[in-house]
């Protein structure tokens, strides 16, 4: 086998939007450097690349295919055996809404509640991620070497919670706040597997390493951060060495962050829960390394599956009623949650009509005995354990926001009477049918089915049976 690496800097301009929200935020400070990752792994003539981007949300499938289209002219790496998955830091660039020429033709007053109420991608910060993602999965393929890899997964449970929680009203609420009396229990569960592929060289040197976890990066301290991305990568270079890379690809956790509703200790945000999060998640990476056996993890191989999925649509009198909000809300400069979310359904109609089916990528990745399950959706995480259940794989990582972006997708319990949550509401990003997950799910499992599963390296065994060791037949003294 052969492993490449690299990465390429993709940090904003101070002023740039910010996005991680329904409305506008901008950059005015820096934490940290955001990045484009790449892991390129080749068996044979086929090669397949791992692509972890430092953003919210990828922007739409269409620079996806700008991407793919131009590494396999370079590389002949083939497109479909491309993944890219956003790390979803809240705290990114502009690669998040619409682009101006998506919006150009839209009439007022629609137009205006885009451009100037709602998060959009920046053209040139949106050229500059493009061109920049494409250098670094080709240098990550111009710098491969032959390798041996490990795979495995460490557990992590102490860091990530669902945010949707049982009330007593018999609903469930997205963060009901700590300490709340109405608490039952939370709504859904996380998944606490922390998976791991490392590739290290001849030489015994670590290379680089591929990480899937489910959390949210949402610990937000204003500035410009890969969040408690940068803290993993930051541990793990510091014990396995400065050079190496961490390419990092989210888990199912569209309803999972760092936050416990169930708990009364401060709220988990800032520096401090960055550190934490990312250094424990880190930890068990490295625990995996150095335990995992290496060896040949072939074959490589890929799959897609392009779904197309309804979008949901509003009903006349919610569209009325969301008009007069809306003209209310710019009459008296009064911007609140229930504008909000008007706002995105008078949006969500306009794009819905013009688009009524949306065409959805389910994609995976084989490296041997691991594949990756991708989707553009923020995924419920009890999708994601649905997948991981049915895989006869011995290592299956499921990557949501990838490809793509196509907004929350819930389980249909979410939907229902007992459910709630604003991950159910329709908006302009999320509005896929109720039933999405289970197709994705399903397709996801498909996908899987096509692949033969390789076998993890396996510890070298003694080539015949034992004798016993001469000082420890010995005793005890009796005189």
């Amino acid at each position: 086998m052969k492993a490449g690496f690299y990465e390429s800097d993709i940090t904003p301009s101070l002023g740039m939007e910010q996005p991680g929200g329904y409305g506008k935020s901008y950059v005015k400070s820096y934490r940290d450097n955001l990045k484009v990752r790449a892991a390129v792994f080749s068996s044979g003539k086929e090669s397949v690349a791992l692509v972890g981007i430092d953003s919210c949300i990828i922007q739409s499938a269409e620079p996806v295919k700008i991407i793919r289209q131009e590494v396999e002219k370079r590389t002949g790496i083939k497109a479909g055996a491309i993944l890219m998955g956003a790390s979803h830091t809240h705290a990114g660039g502009p690669f998040f809404g619409l682009r101006e020429d998506e919006y150009a033709d839209v009439p007022e007053p629609i137009k205006t509640l885009i451009s100037k109420h709602s998060t959009v991608t920046d053209s040139l910060y949106y050229e500059y991620l493009i061109g920049q993602t494409v250098t670094a999965i080709c240098e990550a393929y111009t710098r491969r070497q032959e390798a041996v890899l490990s795979c495995g997964s460490g557990y992590e449970d102490k860091v990530a919670f669902n945010r949707r929680v049982k009330m007593k009203q018999g609903r469930a609420y997205t963060h009901p706040g700590k300490g709340n009396p109405d608490i039952i229990d939370f709504a859904g569960p996380i998944d606490p597997e922390v998976g791991v592929i490392a590739a290290w060289d001849m030489k015994g040197n670590l290379l680089g390493t591929v990480v899937n976890y489910a959390c949210h990066g949402t610990t937000n301290y204003g500035a410009v951060t890969a969040d408690w991305i940068y803290f993993l990568e930051k541990r793990i270079q510091g014990a396995m060495g400065k050079d190496s890379i961490v390419v990092f690809l989210n888990g199912a956790s569209g309803d999972v962050t760092q936050v416990n509703n169930l708990s009364m200790s401060e709220r988990e945000f800032g520096e401090k829960y960055a550190d934490f999060v990312g250094t424990r998640v880190a930890a068990e990476v490295i625990k995996v390394m150095v335990t995992a056996e290496k060896g040949d993890c072939s074959p490589v191989s890929f799959a897609q599956k392009f779904l197309e999925l309804k979008r949901r649509k509003p009903s006349k009198e919610r569209l009325a009623k969301s008009l007069k909000i809306v003209e209310d809300g710019l009459k008296n400069n009064r911007f609140d949650t229930e504008w909000t979310f008007a706002k995105e359904l008078l949006i969500a109609d306009y794009f819905v009509k013009k688009e009524p089916i949306k065409e959805v990528e389910v994609q995976g990745i084989q490296v041997g005995p691991v594949v990756f399950l991708a989707n553009p959706a923020e995924f419920f995480c009890n999708l994601g354990l649905k997948i991981k259940k049915s895989s006869l794989f011995p290592l299956t990582f499921v990557v949501e926001l990838a490809n793509g972006g196509v907004g929350y997708v819930p389980d249909k319990k979410a939907f229902s009477s007992t459910g709630g949550g604003y991950e159910t509401i329709l908006t302009s990003y999320s509005n896929l049918e109720e039933g999405a997950g289970d197709k994705i799910v399903e397709a996801s499992i498909q996908i899987a089915e096509k692949f033969k599963p390789g076998q993890l390296p396996s510890t070298p065994q003694v080539d015949k049976k034992g004798t016993p060791w001469d000082y420890g037949i010995l005793g005890p003294d009796k005189e």
